[in-house]
């Protein structure tokens, strides 16, 4: 049996409206042999007559009259998926998906994404956050997301840019005795009780990793999942902590301090190979506007230091 076309569809509908095959081969530009070739297809796939042809035009049959609103709804939404596609295509309306790690999303993406609004108001970012490093670039692979902000996978084979790199500074609760201090080295840090992320977080094993170079294993007061709880709990004074610079807002009320030697992470912006023009578009514009470096502690974290 031969498949039902949405050129079928079309010219079904087009007759049931003109109420003739002559106006609606005229209608279409096409011959009327053509029309009437491509009904009687139609019917032929349906297995039954849809239209009955009189002296007085031509007319439903009682199943036309019941075909006739699933042709109507099978083309209008065909027609809303072409649309939908063109407009992406033209980068004017859409969805983009947008994968990120926690910390990322509280610290890089804003500045990313209130250009994009400012540049593509009508097309939407759904974003994927994850805890975990591994699941954030298996999003990519099985194309969960579109796009990435984040550390780049090794040896990624797609388009991608570098942002530059995310400062890890050390934070102390307000009235701690190194409060007057501007720099910091994490052996001083070795005895005192730590606000540690949770063992699913991507930064944990980097905080594992720097303290164990330091020469020891950080006593964990409590550990959380969520990026943004760990400066505020430091705040509440239940420990120091490692935290990304740039999630740090300017009312946090403990002390910031750099760390000796200095500790940075790389971030890119990232996309498969072959990349839709609006995807292409969302990694320059990324490259152009992530700030890694906030501005409150720009005077702390100048490179110059």
């Amino acid at each position: 049996m031969s498949m039902t076309t949405l050129r079928q569809l079309e010219y079904l509908l087009a007759v049931v409206d003109h109420g003739s095959v002559t106006e609606a081969a005229a209608h279409l530009r096409v011959s009327q042999p053509t029309l009437s070739q491509q009904l009687k297809a139609l019917e032929r796939s349906v297995g039954t007559l849809l239209l009955e042809r009189t002296p007085r035009g031509v007319h439903l049959t009682p199943a036309g009259r019941a075909f006739l609103p699933g042709a109507r709804h099978a083309l209008s939404g065909a027609q809303r998926a072409t649309g939908a596609a063109r407009a992406v295509a033209g980068m004017t309306h859409g969805e983009l998906h947008l994968a990120s790690v926690l910390s990322v999303t509280l610290g890089v993406l804003p500045s990313v994404l209130a250009s994009w609004h400012q540049h593509h108001g009508l097309v939407d970012v759904v974003l994927h956050e994850y805890a975990d490093l591994d699941d954030f670039a298996a999003s990519m692979t099985d194309a969960t997301a579109d796009v990435a902000i984040g550390p780049l996978p090794e040896d990624w084979s797609g388009p991608h840019h570098p942002l530059g790199e995310e400062e890890v500074v050390a934070i102390v609760p307000p009235g701690d005795a190194l409060h007057s201090r501007r720099t910091v080295r994490l052996t001083e840090l070795a005895a005192r009780r730590w606000v540690l992320y949770d063992s699913a977080h991507g930064l944990a094993a980097t905080v594992q990793h720097l303290c164990s170079q330091a020469g020891f294993t950080p006593s964990a007061a409590i550990r959380s999942r969520q990026t943004a709880a760990i400066p505020r709990l430091v705040a509440a004074g239940l420990g120091v902590a490692l935290v990304p610079a740039n999630i740090l807002t300017p009312d946090f009320p403990g002390t910031v301090l750099r760390l000796t030697p200095r500790q940075r992470r790389a971030l890119a912006v990232f996309a498969r190979p072959a990349p839709h023009p609006l995807v292409s578009e969302f990694l320059t514009l990324a490259r152009d506007s992530a700030r890694l470096l906030p501005h409150h502690l720009a005077d702390l974290l100048d490179t110059r230091a």
